[in-house]
This record gives structure tokens, sequence and C-alpha cells, in this order.
């Protein structure tokens, strides 16, 4: 049984390794670097960046409540809030950004009132966060609802006793022990919409400089242009590489400082 386990650990991690070493051992460093001068590239970096973290933000206004509801109170049709929540992690993304062409396109469900006060999402940079968002929100929540639940009901009950209220009990208690949790969701979330690709084409489009973020220039760069693939690729898996580290250290300093104060 030792040797198959060890077998299978080798096989997998040559599986997750073998294409990122490809990756990064195509092109020398220094000729990656120089890609990274050029306007697609730059381009499109600076789009997923101020995007994905737009997203990552909208993900932790509109998911916090949610996890926090969903975390400490029961009620009817919470199961239902559950299905739609974790949907998005499911749904093939190009389905996704069809649904939210249809539902926030300018004939779609809500696109027309959208458009009554001159908001346009389809093919817009906007519409880029709104794609990521939906696609990023549900890792966020259901980790923040992990953290959340994780908190001990005595805590909660210590703050009942001193006549806290529960708004002063979530800020104040909960959410500092749930934090590690939240900072791990929002790292994923922004790691989430760093990398979409399908719901972003479909309702966004691949307009360079407007809607082109680094998953779609990549996507691009295959037909016309190997290199540039290469240093978007390497970029994208090294921001990758990076949100993971952080969300170990801040887990592991936030973790530390919680068990201090315990």
């Amino acid at each position: 049984m030792r040797v198959l386990a060890v077998l299978a650990s080798a096989v997998l991690a040559l599986l997750l390794s073998l294409p990122l070493a490809a990756l990064f051992l195509r092109r020398p460093p220094a000729e990656i670097l120089q890609r990274l001068a050029d306007p697609l590239v730059l381009d499109a970096l600076r789009l997923s960046l101020v995007t994905s973290l737009a997203a990552t933000v909208a993900a932790i206004v509109l998911g916090l409540p949610a996890a926090y509801l969903l975390a400490t109170r029961r009620f009817r049709g919470k199961r239902v809030v559950e299905l739609l929540v974790q949907l998005p992690m499911v749904l093939p993304p190009t389905v996704s950004g069809f649904a939210l062409l249809l539902a926030l396109g300018r004939a779609g469900l809500a696109g027309r009132a959208l458009e009554a006060f001159g908001v346009t999402l389809p093919f817009t940079t906007l519409g880029v966060i709104v794609a990521q968002t939906f696609m990023a929100v549900p890792f966020f929540v259901l980790a923040a609802r992990s953290g959340f639940e994780q908190v001990d009901v005595r805590y909660r009950e210590a703050a009942a006793t001193l006549r806290a209220d529960e708004v002063r009990t979530a800020l104040t208690v909960m959410l500092p022990l749930a934090l590690p949790a939240i900072v791990a969701g929002g790292t994923m979330a922004c790691a989430r919409a760093l990398g979409e690709f399908g719901a972003t084409i479909t309702f966004a489009g691949n307009m360079p400089g407007l809607t082109q973020t680094m998953p779609l220039a990549v996507y691009l760069a295959l037909q016309t242009d190997l290199d540039a693939a290469i240093a978007l690729s390497v970029v994208l898996v090294a921001l990758a590489i990076g949100l993971l580290a952080g969300v170990h250290a801040a887990g592991g300093i936030l973790l530390g400082a919680r068990t201090r104060r315990a």
C-alpha cells in the first residue's frame, strides 16, 4: 500500500510540475523579461490587475454579509441560497458568460433597466469586473462562511452577556476571529478573477486595452505570437504562486496573533 501511495504521489507531482517546468524553461528569463515591455503584455497586465482587484473588493463587500448569515442563521430558503452561491463554481464559464449576457445585455432581463440609467455592461471594462465577480464570489463566501462557523459559540455568548448587540459582536468578535479564513477567501477570489477566461470573453469580449485580460491575451497570442503567450503565462503563474504564498503567510501570521490573544 505504501509503495502504491508513493508511486501515485510521484505521478501526481510529475503531472503538476512538468507543465510548469516546460513553461518556464521554454525561453530564457532575459527574453521573457524583454517581452514584458510589449504594449500588448503591459495593457493586458494592467487591465487584469485593475479588474481582478475590483472584482475581489466587490466579492468581499457582497459576499461577507452572505457568509455571515449562512454561518450563523437558519432561515427558509437557506438551501437555495447555498445552491446559488456554489453554482458558478460548477457551471461551465462560457455558460456563465452567456447567462450574464442574457440577464445584463441590452435586451436582457435587467439590461434595459440598466440602460435607462446609462449603464452598459457587455463588452466594457465594467463588464469584465462583473464577470470576474460572478465567478470569484463563491470562493470567498465559502471560505468566509467556514471561518465564521469555526468561531466558538462561547465567544458570542460571552459578548451577549456583556450586552453587546449583534452588529458589535460581529465586528469585534466574529470578524477578527474569522479573519484568517476571510483573508484566504479574498485571496482565492482574487486568483480566480485573475485567471477568469470563459465568462469574460463571452460577456465582455476580447478587445485590447478595454476587455482583454491576461488569459484572453494568452489565447490570442497563441495564434500569432508564441513568445508573448509564454511571457503572459509566466506572469500569470508567478502571480498565482505569489497569491498562494501570501495566503499561507498571512494565515500563519493571523493564526499566531489569534493564539497569542487567546
